[in-house]
């Protein structure tokens, strides 16, 4: 049996059930994620591959951002392109956001670190391969909001969806639902030294890494009406952060996050309402 993923957005489809399909073999029709208007099917139509034909092209980077923070990304660039990020905590390494492959010498350095706690997605395009993310170090959680149930493609008996506008997944890492770019759109709060705001692309830290944005789709340039802006701001509101990261590389805002975020949202506010500065 094959499983297949998605070219243009690295979700991961489950193996084909050949009593409904003549041809087990054979990728899915479609992809719901990408025929969604937050995303797209390219104009060449729908396009699939396999997780082995991917490891064959593609491999996984590591940036070190600091000691017991570090982030992974496919390179050559695949799919949508974001990076995930691994986070050493004293009470379990916690793995943000997921990518569509998961190669052997990043497994080993994982393991060399003491494994998977847990797995936390902030939105449904992140999705991607986080089946094999969790089979591969002994079957750790996979934290979805319930709100983005709809979209698992994949189900899988690690995936928790929890419900409310927080869970506390250790005494120092917070998942905080945001919604906006999607209605469980999720971002994660650590605790460390100096606090941290993870926030994959339901704040996305923009090219200036002064401000972030808030988008229905970012490739369709939907926006978010100011309700939801609003609503995004204040689910942060309580928490206390100093660096924003954001989900592609490079966009990382190292000072100031919290101010930067409430600039931001009064910024897209004010644009909406015809009042800029």
């Amino acid at each position: 049996m094959t499983e297949y993923l998605c070219v243009t957005c690295g979700t991961q489809y489950p193996e084909q059930d050949s009593e409904q399909n003549p041809d087990p073999q054979a990728p899915p029709t479609h992809c719901p994620i990408c025929e969604d208007e937050r995303q797209y099917v390219p104009e060449t139509g729908q396009k699939w591959t396999t997780s082995s034909q991917l490891k064959a092209r593609h491999s996984l980077k590591r940036t070190e951002h600091f000691s017991g923070l570090h982030s992974f990304e496919i390179t050559p660039r695949a799919a949508i392109g974001q990076r995930a990020f691994f986070l050493e905590t004293p009470h379990g390494n916690i793995l943000w956001d997921c990518l569509a492959i998961l190669d052997q010498p990043t497994m080993d350095w994982i393991k060399s670190r003491g494994g998977l706690t847990a797995i936390a997605i902030s939105h449904p395009h992140y999705y991607t391969a986080m089946s094999d993310w969790s089979d591969a170090f002994d079957h750790p959680p996979i934290y979805l909001h319930r709100n983005d149930a709809q979209w698992v493609q994949k189900p899988h008996p690690a995936i928790n969806h929890w419900t409310g506008n927080s869970l506390t997944l250790t005494p120092d890492v917070t998942l905080i639902k945001c919604g906006g770019h999607f209605s469980g759109g999720t971002v994660l709060h650590w605790r460390h030294n100096k606090d941290f705001l993870f926030t994959g692309d339901i704040m996305q830290v923009v090219a200036d890494r002064k401000h972030v944005s808030f988008m229905r789709s970012y490739p369709n340039y939907i926006p978010l009406p100011a309700s939801k802006v609003r609503e995004i701001g204040n689910s942060v509101a309580s928490y206390e952060f100093d660096t924003v990261y954001g989900a592609f590389d490079g966009r990382t805002i190292g000072k100031d996050g919290k101010h930067t975020v409430e600039r931001s949202v009064t910024r897209y506010i004010n644009a909406l309402t015809d009042e800029l500065l």
